[in-house]
């Protein structure tokens, strides 16, 4: 496709397939109406969403490339807590590997919602699986669905409220799950055909730019190739720092706005919050073999 540099695109968007409320043809169907050039489906440890939309069908005048979202355990040389999100771009989506790994992310994922609830039970908040299974609909089952239901019986006032509350790490039914080490997860992506990156980076729990650096060495040493420089999150100090480091290590920039529908209404597909301008030329250069 002959694009100019100034044509927009999204490569990190949820649908249905995991925790987002827009199906893969609505999201393609969306990416339609606001004339984006190219977009990435990157559900959460599912190629479920990549799949869909494939099956529906790409109109010509869209790229697409395939991805998915997968937890990991943050890497030894990172002294931060919580999930550490690798992005998975061009894969093969018929990786028998990648696709038995996801499988065992889906199960625990599917295990822990149980535990939360019955967590929630015990503090007084009295919701069941079956509203959760309701609210979430075709999609795979995770705290925001809880989320929602909390705030539908009046228990908190907002999405927000929930997690800082009652689900967050911090919070009474929070409860912890398993995550496939960084390492392998960036090997997956690699042996299935695909490019990984760091998302979000700003997320993180690093502090300076120095901190940043060390992590980006430790992580291009295992394999990764690109950085998720973009983000609807990021401040417009902390992009030009990943901008600035993304080329220091050589690694391939991308970015996207982490859209999950009605979640999330604050975050528009292609644009974030308003202000979030991500270029053609960076999927030109993300698919572009190496050497070329």
């Amino acid at each position: 496709m002959d694009c100019s540099t100034h044509a927009e695109i999204d490569l990190h968007i949820h649908t249905t397939a995991s925790d987002g409320t827009l199906t893969p043809a609505e999201v393609v169907s969306q990416a339609l109406e606001l004339n984006l050039k190219a977009i990435a489906i990157t559900d959460h440890d599912t190629l479920a969403g990549s799949k869909e939309a494939l099956q529906a069908g790409i109109p010509p005048s869209l790229d697409f490339i395939t991805g998915v979202e997968i937890s990991a355990a943050p890497p030894s040389f990172y002294a931060g807590a919580g999930s550490f999100h690798i992005l998975g771009y061009s894969i093969r989506l018929d990786d028998p590997a990648l696709n038995q790994a996801l499988e065992k992310l889906q199960l625990a994922r599917k295990n822990r919602n149980p535990a939360i609830i019955s967590l929630l039970n015990d503090i007084g908040l009295a919701i069941t699986l079956d509203e959760v299974r309701r609210e979430a609909g075709e999609g795979q089952l995770g705290r925001p669905h809880i989320a929602k239901v909390l705030v539908k019986k009046g228990f908190v006032e907002s999405m927000n409220e929930a997690f800082d509350r009652y689900l967050g790490t911090q919070g009474p039914a929070y409860v912890d799950k398993y995550r496939i080490e960084c390492r392998e997860a960036i090997k997956l992506i690699l042996n299935a055909g695909g490019i990984p990156a760091l998302a979000h980076p700003g997320l993180l729990e690093c502090n300076t730019r120095d901190q940043y650096d060390e992590l980006l060495t430790g992580l291009k040493e295992i394999g990764l190739l690109a950085v998720e420089v973009y983000y609807s999150e990021h401040t417009p100090e902390q992009t030009r720092l990943f901008a600035e480091l993304a080329r220091r290590h050589e690694l391939k920039r991308t970015g996207g706005t982490d859209f999950h529908g009605s979640i999330h209404p604050e975050i528009t597909i292609g644009s974030g919050r308003g202000d979030l301008f991500v270029s053609y030329d960076l999927y030109e250069k993300l698919i572009c073999p190496p050497g070329e």
